[in-house]
C-alpha cells in the first residue's frame, strides 16, 4: 500500500507513536472525526490540512525508532497539582548533518488559537524541513487548558523546555545558549512574548539568536487583534482584562527592546490573523534598528504550514538563509 493511501488513523495508530497521537492536534480528538478515516491523498485533495503532513509523520516515525526523543516537562506531582500541565512535552528531532552541532538549534512552537496545538501541520513537518536544512530542532507542546493567566504559564513551558535542553545539551549536541525560536499564529505570539520582559529575562535565560514568527498574533488593538475576547477569555489568556493587558508587555509592538533579529512570514490573504499584526511588529523593530525581514506571500491565507504547493513554499530555507546573511 502506498503511504499516501494509508488513512490518517492508520498513521497515528502505529504502536511506535500511538501514545503521542493525541498531540497531532492537542485538544481535538481526530479519531472522532471523518478525517481519521481519510487517506493522506484524500486529505490533500480536500485541502483539509496545509503542508506536507506525510513528511512530518515519517520524521516522527524516525524519531521514535531512534530511541529517546520524547520529554515530559512536568513531573507527576506537578501535573497532579496543576492538571493543565498534563501532556506538556518536548520532542527532539535532530538533524543528520554534522554541521548542525555548531549551529543554533530551533525551538518550534505550533499554533492553535490558544485552545489547540497543531503539531500535525506546524510542528512535525516544520522540524523535518529545518532538519534537512541542517538544524537540530525541538517541538514544544504547551498548555492550553489553564483557566487563568495561560500565556504566562506558556512562558513557563518555554522556560522548562530550554532548561530541559540545557540539562541534556551533551546528548542533544547543542549549545544551550545558542538557539532560535519559530512559532505559528498563537505560537507566533508566544515566541514574540518570549522576547519581552515576561519571557527569557524573567526566567534568566539567554536571548534567542533569532526569531521566526509565522502569521503571528502580536497586538491587542481592537481593530487588528485576533477576535474580541470577553472578560472571561481575557482573564484566561492574560490574567486580566484585554484593556489592562494592552498596557503591558502583551502588546508586543510596544515592547520590542529585548528582541533578537526577526524574520516574519505570512500571506496577504490571511483572513484569520490580520497581516497588520506582522506589519506593526516589523515597523516597531525597524524603528529600534533591530534587524527585521518580512515576506508577505500574495496567496495562501492562514495556516500554510511549511508552504508545500503554495507560493510560500521554501520559506524555512529563506528564513535560515536570512539568519546566515546577518553573520556575513
Amino acid at each position: 500500500m502506498s503511504s499516501r493511501e494509508k488513512t490518517l488513523g492508520e498513521w497515528l495508530s502505529d504502536p511506535r507513536i500511538a501514545f503521542i497521537a493525541p498531540d497531532a492536534i492537542r485538544g481535538r480528538d481526530l479519531s472522532e472525526e471523518d478525517v481519521w478515516h481519510m487517506t493522506l491523498s484524500q486529505i490533500r485533495e480536500a485541502h483539509l490540512f496545509s503542508g506536507n503532513i506525510e513528511s512530518g509523520l515519517r520524521r516522527l516515525y524516525a524519531a521514535a525508532d531512534s530511541g529517546e526523543w520524547y520529554y515530559p516537562l512536568y513531573s507527576r506531582d506537578e501535573t497532579a497539582a496543576e492538571p493543565a500541565r498534563t501532556g506538556v512535552n518536548l520532542v527532539w528531532f535532530p538533524s543528520s548533518e554534522p554541521a548542525a552541532d555548531s549551529r543554533p538549534f530551533i525551538l518550534v512552537v505550533p499554533g492553535g488559537g490558544f485552545v489547540n496545538v497543531w503539531n500535525l501541520t506546524e510542528g512535525w513537518p516544520i522540524t523535518e524541513s529545518f532538519n534537512r536544512l541542517g538544524y537540530h530542532c525541538f517541538i514544544l507542546t504547551y498548555q492550553v487548558e489553564a483557566e487563568e493567566g495561560l500565556l504566562l504559564r506558556n512562558m513557563e513551558d518555554m522556560a522548562r523546555a530550554l532548561e530541559m535542553i540545557r540539562a541534556h545539551a551533551d546528548r542533544f549536541h547543542v549549545d544551550p545558549d545558542h538557539y532560535m525560536t519559530c512559532g505559528f499564529s498563537a505560537g507566533g505570539y508566544l515566541v514574540c512574548l518570549w522576547n519581552t520582559r515576561m519571557g527569557y529575562p524573567a526566567h534568566h535565560l539567554p536571548v534567542p539568536a533569532a526569531v521566526f514568527p509565522v502569521y503571528p498574533v502580536t497586538t491587542l488593538q481592537p481593530a487588528v487583534r485576533y477576535g474580541s475576547p470577553d472578560l472571561e477569555t481575557s482573564v484566561r489568556l492574560y490574567g486580566c482584562s484585554a484593556e489592562e493587558a494592552a498596557r503591558q508587555d502583551f502588546e508586543i509592538p510596544e515592547h520590542v527592546d529585548g528582541f533578537p533579529p526577526c524574520a516574519l512570514f505570512l500571506a496577504a490573504e490571511d483572513t484569520l490573523v490580520d497581516p497588520e499584526n506582522s506589519r506593526m511588529l516589523a515597523r516597531a523593530l525597524r524603528e529600534k534598528q533591530i534587524p527585521c525581514f518580512m515576506e508577505i506571500g500574495p496567496s495562501g491565507g492562514h495556516g500554510f504550514g511549511d508552504g508545500t504547493g503554495m507560493c510560500m513554499a521554501g520559506w524555512t530555507a529563506r528564513a535560515v538563509q536570512w539568519y546566515a546573511s546577518l553573520k556575513m
